[in-house]
């Protein structure tokens, strides 16, 4: 048995949960999301949580348990609370501005690099930190890396867009003694 799997996932006030045949609904405070069925496992909705569980014990059930259960968890955290990630611009003359709904990266091409927001994400900015927040934890993470793949950091000097709990390893770079 799943260890994740078996926890019941608890639903806070103000959020509804209902279980179609191909999908999970849950609508909250912060919006509406949606997370695939899939047949290996049921949902029950009881009182003021939902259980997850296997239909049989084959390896596909198995391995769909503990990720359906997650799968709905961050659903309705992301409904309730939502999530954020934070992107740091480190580099001499390396900007990061807001205008609209489009990131604007001056990370040292030649020209400023412009970045779309799709639905459902925001950003604001303070200094060099890039907040991103949403309520679709696999959509806010993908658009992060999508950012972060402008401008890697790269290992000499630490330049360019990094995770803020990111951590760079450092390269010692050449030592250039004369004899």
């Amino acid at each position: 048995m799943s260890r994740i799997g078996k926890k019941p996932v608890p639903i806070p006030a103000g959020v509804e949960v209902k279980v179609g045949a191909d999908a999970v609904q849950i609508k909250g405070p912060k919006g509406s999301l949606s997370t695939p069925v899939h047949p290996s496992v049921t949902y029950v909705v009881e009182g003021s949580e939902v259980t997850v569980n296997r239909v049989d014990d084959s390896r596909v059930a198995c391995s769909q348990h503990g990720l359906r259960r997650t799968l709905l968890s961050n659903c309705i955290e992301g409904v309730t609370k939502g999530f954020q990630k934070t992107l740091e611009v480190i580099g001499v003359g390396y900007k990061v501005a807001v205008q609209g709904k489009k990131v604007v990266l001056t990370v040292g091409f030649s020209h400023p690099v412009e970045f779309p927001l799709p639905q459902g994400i925001d950003a604001a900015v303070e200094g060099v930190k890039l907040n991103l927040t949403g309520i679709d934890k696999q959509l806010l993470g993908e658009v992060a890396a999508q950012i972060r793949r402008v401008r890697p950091p790269e290992p000499y000097k630490g330049k360019g867009i990094k995770y803020a709990e990111e951590h760079i390893r450092r390269k010692a770079g050449k030592s250039g003694s004369k004899k």
